[in-house]
């Protein structure tokens, strides 16, 4: 599969709307660089006439300077590898890639191979969602982390100590990466990775966590699936979308029976905790 590379050169201030806005039409990896942002989207996703709708919208603020490319996998790969560098989250977790040392400073080291996946720990969202993980439950729990992309959140669950794993995504080359990072941090048992979505769950697969950092519109469609698959007073993680839409996401999830246990932003973007009643 073949991803579209869009480079947008913009002001600062405007790097976050448009990442939120190219995120909810299937925008996937986004990188911020001193000129705006470089945001990638599958070949067979990328709508040269929706994406310049959403410009046309800001232009009349800023300025923004549109281009965009086809890349192969190998090329993409090799631009993650020149360009990835370490995540920190507190002074907790390190996400690094392989040819990185590690950090004994750090209590949790977890190793990533870096590709076209969404969830290296760059954007926003994961970093809130890992810093929540923190302050969650995880021993001796079943956790399904929901869209998976490179496996992150799982992998963290795990070291959380969670039980067991269940891990899935749409896009083949996430599946492919979560599974090889699994490997490469000794994820050999209870941990399962599909291509996929949650409606090919089984209907009896009860999880104690529910890691889901998706976008907007999949979380409005699909928290009533979510809770169908979470224990009574299991913990349920949303992100993916900036505050804005954070009361729509909210009210979906007590209309579902969950309660909000507390919520947190970075740079506009949301992350919420529910706990089922």
């Amino acid at each position: 599969m073949n991803y579209v590379e869009v480079s947008l050169e913009t002001t600062p201030d405007y790097v976050d709307i448009l990442t939120a806005e190219l995120a909810e039409i299937g925008y996937e990896s986004f990188v911020e660089n001193e000129d705006g942002l470089l945001a990638y989207v599958p070949e067979a996703d990328f709508d040269e006439s929706t994406l310049q709708a959403i410009l046309a919208k800001y232009q009349i603020f800023t300025a923004i300077a549109c281009s965009w490319q086809t890349l192969e996998k190998r090329n993409w790969n090799e631009e993650w590898e020149q360009s990835y560098e370490p995540i920190e989250v507190g002074d907790q977790i390190r996400v690094r890639a392989s040819f990185h040392e590690p950090d004994a400073r750090f209590r949790h080291d977890l190793l990533i191979t870096p590709k076209m996946s969404f969830g290296t720990g760059h954007h926003e969202t994961t970093w809130l969602v890992m810093n929540e993980q923190l302050t969650l439950p995880h021993s001796g729990i079943d956790v399904m982390d929901v869209g998976c992309g490179t496996g992150i959140l799982a992998i963290l669950a795990r070291k959380l100590g969670a039980q067991s794993l269940l891990a899935f995504d749409i896009d083949e080359w996430a599946v492919e990466n979560t599974r090889e990072n699994f490997a490469l941090n000794e994820l050999h048992e209870q941990a399962e990775v599909f291509e996929g979505t949650i409606e090919e769950v089984p209907a009896h697969r009860q999880f104690g966590g529910i890691l889901a950092n998706i976008n907007r519109n999949i979380l409005l469609r699909d928290i009533p699936l979510y809770v169908q698959h979470l224990r009574a007073g299991g913990w349920l993680v949303v992100s993916g979308f900036y505050e804005a839409d954070q009361s729509a996401i909210v009210q979906c999830a007590e209309q579902n029976g969950l309660l909000q246990k507390r919520s947190s932003t970075r740079h506009q973007w949301a992350t919420v905790v529910f706990e089922k009643r």
